[in-house]
């Protein structure tokens, strides 16, 4: 079910999603940030002052965004550095918003690249990357959420014709970016699909609409997420060695010796 379309009146266009609420998963002061595989929560480790998750290659992924507030929140969320509406980078303040209603929960799959349709996040190598695609590699492996609260007061708004401010979609968005490109060939080229970076993967429907908030100006909170395959928490310090059930399970022998009396 599609909600209202209301023109911006701020310069940043806020996307109000069409999906029903969640169970919300909190962190920090109640706002949450999560990574959903499998429709289940990846565990995060706390480390170097930063929130690690492990990435899993070829997997699809979501990521859940939580408002505790019982005012809405508008959500500036970025994968590898770009915006998941529009694909920019940009600061929390001038992107294009998730727009969460009081005390709601949220499930972003994809990035969206029209006002119909989003195409899922996975897993991959750093150059079979979406932000290696656009050229835009210098932020791979981090996801972070600004939060900025509505303000109480009301503020009067125009409705607008939907075709007129729709989501850019994904070729408009790599066509917007072909200035930007040639600065990142250097680093494009030390790219490495040993380190994890997210993919634009299969459609996925998800019809949304824009609305106008008048926002407070300072952030209410930003999470941020760093991600990471296995051997590369590993070689943070995040994970120990020999800590993948698998592998351990590699080690495994059929005969040890006499069956123990217990």
């Amino acid at each position: 079910m599609r909600r209202r379309l209301l023109t911006p009146a701020l310069p940043a266009l806020l996307v109000l999603l069409a999906a029903p609420p969640l169970a919300a998963a909190t962190s920090g002061p109640g706002y949450g940030l999560s990574i959903l595989m499998g429709g289940s929560e990846r565990p995060e480790y706390a480390a170097r002052g930063t929130v690690y998750v492990e990435a899993v290659r070829g997997r699809d992924y979501a990521l859940r965004i939580t408002n505790p507030l019982p005012v809405r929140v508008a959500v500036a969320l970025s994968v590898d550095g770009l915006n998941t509406i529009d694909a920019r980078h940009t600061d929390g303040w001038n992107a294009r918003k998730w727009v969460l209603a009081p005390y709601e929960s949220v499930v972003i799959e994809g990035w969206q690249v029209s006002g119909e349709m989003a195409r899922r996040f996975f897993f991959t190598g750093e150059a079979s990357s979406y932000g290696a695609k656009l050229g835009q590699t210098a932020n791979l492996g981090v996801i972070e959420a600004v939060f900025f609260r509505e303000r109480s007061r009301p503020q009067p708004v125009w409705r607008g014709a939907e075709s007129q401010s729709a989501p850019r979609s994904r070729q408009e968005a790599a066509e917007g970016r072909a200035g930007e490109a040639a600065p990142m060939k250097d680093q494009a080229a030390a790219l490495s699909d040993e380190y994890a970076a997210t993919g634009m993967g299969g459609q996925t429907r998800h019809a949304v609409t824009e609305v106008a908030l008048d926002l407070e100006p300072a952030p209410a909170a930003t999470l941020r997420i760093r991600y990471e395959f296995h051997d590369g928490l590993v070689r943070l310090g995040v994970l120990p060695e020999g800590s993948d059930p698998l592998r351990r399970r590699e080690s495994g022998r059929g005969f040890d010796s006499w069956c123990p009396v217990r």
